[in-house]
């Protein structure tokens, strides 16, 4: 099939192309009897404005960028970047935007990516994930003046909004729950050492542990994965006195976790309770229910997707605090044995 072009319409409406161009541009120049013939034109044609012209005439590609420096073989399996990604494409969908994703295993080859997608002008816009301390893509997205929001905060965003949920305060709330069971043994199975996210959550612990008077908190150090997160349980089981509770940073490790638990004999929640990050379908398809910190993920995206939508149509915008996570209890949380 040929693609339509502005000769084509011209041809059918009987006017020029350069009065084609005025009215699809919805620029003065033409009479509004010709403008609508030439719409009515364009539309029974099925014809659509070629990015790359668009790119040329306002400067907009009509795309959005977002780069996962995460193993690709951990992304099919991480339930949080996929209901992420979905409300990121809800929201752009509803105007006409794409997202151009890239998966990388390396920060030099992520941060040459943006410098390459700003001089090439391959896209409107980023978003940045997994934002880390002493976060060295923040000064790049500084320097090249390329409109970004951050899914994650308040802290490390250096002039940059961020879109971030109180993980603070649902860390505490997870930690006073398992201390009013009864628990005086928990441990952590945290993410990347080196994300705000996990800092953050692992002051939450600290603070909340000193407060109720809990000496024996312990935190592991994974990369988010069922491999890594079965491995720091089955280490954590293995220590006498073993810990009563342990919160899993994401759903994967936490249902990793309940079959090692299972492996070696250890009744849940009955010798044994689990917390997992992120609720998910996942958490309930296992017995018994995983208790679990519950947001609306696919929102938590679509958000930071209109925030920077705005902010590329010359909107400043602050940082946006989101809903704060809740604890939903299940039938992987008890008072210990006694």
């Amino acid at each position: 099939m040929k693609r339509v072009t502005i000769a084509d319409i011209a041809r059918a409406a009987g006017v020029s192309k350069g009065a084609v161009s005025y009215a699809l541009n919805g620029r003065p120049g033409v009479s509004e009897e010709t403008r609508r013939r030439i719409l009515a034109v364009a539309e029974q044609f099925g014809w659509h404005p070629s990015s790359a012209a668009r790119a040329l005439s306002d400067g907009r590609t009509g795309v959005l960028g977002m780069i996962i420096d995460r193993p690709a073989r951990t992304l099919g399996i991480e339930s949080f970047f996929m209901q992420l990604i979905s409300g990121i494409e809800a929201t752009l969908s509803e105007h006409d935007v794409s997202l151009l994703l890239q998966v990388t295993e390396d920060p030099e080859r992520e941060i040459a990516t943006y410098r390459r997608w700003w001089a090439q002008r391959r896209v409107d816009g980023v978003i940045l994930v997994d934002l880390r301390r002493d976060d060295p893509r923040v000064p790049v997205l500084e320097e090249l003046d390329l409109p970004c929001v951050v899914i994650g905060g308040p802290n490390g965003l250096g002039s940059l909004p961020g879109v971030w949920a109180d993980d603070v305060a649902v860390t505490t709330s997870v930690v006073e729950y398992l201390a009013a069971l009864g628990h005086q043994r928990i441990a952590r199975v945290a993410g990347l050492a080196d994300l705000w996210h996990t800092a953050l959550r692992g002051q939450a612990v600290s603070a909340a542990a000193d407060r109720v008077g809990l000496t024996d908190v312990t935190t592991v150090y994974t990369d988010y994965t069922g491999e890594e997160g079965a491995r720091a349980t089955r280490t954590l089981l293995s220590r006498r006195p073993s810990p009563t509770a342990i919160i899993y940073d994401n759903d994967t490790m936490a249902v990793a976790g309940l079959s090692v638990a299972h492996e070696m004999g250890i009744g849940i929640p009955s010798q044994l309770s689990i917390v997992a990050w992120d609720d998910s379908p996942l958490c309930q398809l296992v017995h018994p229910q995983l208790s679990a910190v519950s947001r609306d993920i696919a929102a938590y995206g679509a958000h930071a997707a209109a925030q920077l939508l705005k902010i590329i149509d010359g909107m400043e915008l602050r940082s946006f605090q989101d809903t704060t996570p809740q604890l939903v209890p299940r039938g992987s949380t008890a008072p210990p044995a006694a």
